[in-house]
């Protein structure tokens, strides 16, 4: 089994870098394409999707629609040798939008269900 290092970066018990299974890995990735915004990374400026954006938007159907296509397009772009996208539903409730993403894992052929969560900052 692959080792990769966690996400974010930070120290184990054991003083070294820590680090992570696969599918810890996989929802790692999921998460940094959800929560990166366009423009953040330099050298990557057109990576993420910029959901932490949506947070502020008021809430309705067209903005579920919306973000729920954006997710799965950026999902699809940057994630798509990794997993295929099978459903995404987008949830807003006050300052906290839940994503929830259905997705195949292209390596092992197992369909798996997780859910992001975003809150607004105090």
């Amino acid at each position: 089994m692959a080792r990769y290092l966690d996400d974010p970066f930070h120290i184990d018990a054991r003083g070294r870098a820590a680090d992570t299974d696969d599918d810890d890995h996989v929802y790692d990735l999921i998460l940094q394409v959800l929560f990166t915004s366009p423009g953040e990374r330099v050298n990557r400026p057109e990576f993420g999707c910029g959901l932490k954006q949506m947070v502020f938007l008021p809430n309705s159907d067209a903005l579920a629609t919306a973000t729920q296509q954006l997710v799965a397009g950026s999902l699809q772009r940057w994630l798509g040798e990794v997993i295929a996208v099978e459903k995404v539903e987008v949830q807003a409730v006050d300052s906290t939008l839940s994503v929830k993403v259905s997705y195949l894992r292209r390596d092992l052929g197992e369909r798996r269900e997780d859910v992001f969560t975003s809150g607004a900052p105090a």
